[in-house]
């Protein structure tokens, strides 16, 4: 198993990263809330990952720390919840606030998650309750700021940001309508697609 990277930052087209690694190249898929916190293209990053291999795949999924891997472990464990929806969960909101959000019982938030209806929520409340009793004690996750992601890459045009972003939401199961929708709502002038992605999903839940 492979479980953890350090190495270049080649390539970061939201939420897939290319890093290499003595000379191989590893595409990780990494939640949002952890892809706005890695460091700019050309610079060394560290990444803890859980590796997952199906019969037509063998997919790397990334996060900043080893508690955030370990609450992603957690929330795949759950009935109908797989590494894509577990991707979708931890994009749309940071790991404490999705522990929070267990620990409060407030499914109407988590509803608004990508791919998760109201039984998946009330699924993951009930299965994973007790499991994440204590997890919120502490600064165990990695911080969710308003601040802009500091990128030393030529700014994107709006045009290739927006689609990007768009693309990313895809990604992380939104519907095209609804992508389209809300990147539209969000987008100024001048703003990065990682700006655009973390506007859009902030206001989505």
């Amino acid at each position: 198993m492979i479980g953890r990277l350090r190495g270049t930052l080649l390539e970061k087209q939201p939420p897939e990263l290319l890093i290499e690694v003595n000379g191989i190249g590893y595409e990780v898929q990494m939640p949002m809330s952890c892809f706005y916190e890695l460091p700019n293209v050309g610079e060394e990053a560290i990444i803890y990952t859980h590796f997952v291999v199906r019969e037509d795949a063998q997919l790397l999924y990334g996060f900043n720390t080893v508690k955030e891997r370990a609450l992603f472990r957690e929330v795949i464990k759950a009935n109908g919840v797989g590494p894509k929806l577990g991707l979708g969960i931890l994009s749309g909101m940071t790991a404490s606030q999705f522990v929070a959000s267990v620990e409060r019982e407030d499914i109407s938030t988590l509803v608004k998650l990508p791919g998760v209806g109201k039984k998946t929520a009330e699924r993951l409340v009930v299965e994973m309750k007790d499991r994440l009793k204590g997890w919120s004690a502490g600064d165990l996750f990695t911080p969710f700021t308003d601040a802009a992601p500091v990128d030393s890459a030529p700014q994107a045009s709006n045009n290739n940001a927006e689609e990007e972003a768009i693309s990313a939401l895809l990604a992380l199961g939104y519907k095209p309508t609804q992508a389209s929708k809300v990147v539209s709502q969000v987008l100024q002038p001048d703003m990065s697609a990682e700006e655009l992605i973390k506007h859009a999903l902030k206001s989505m839940v």
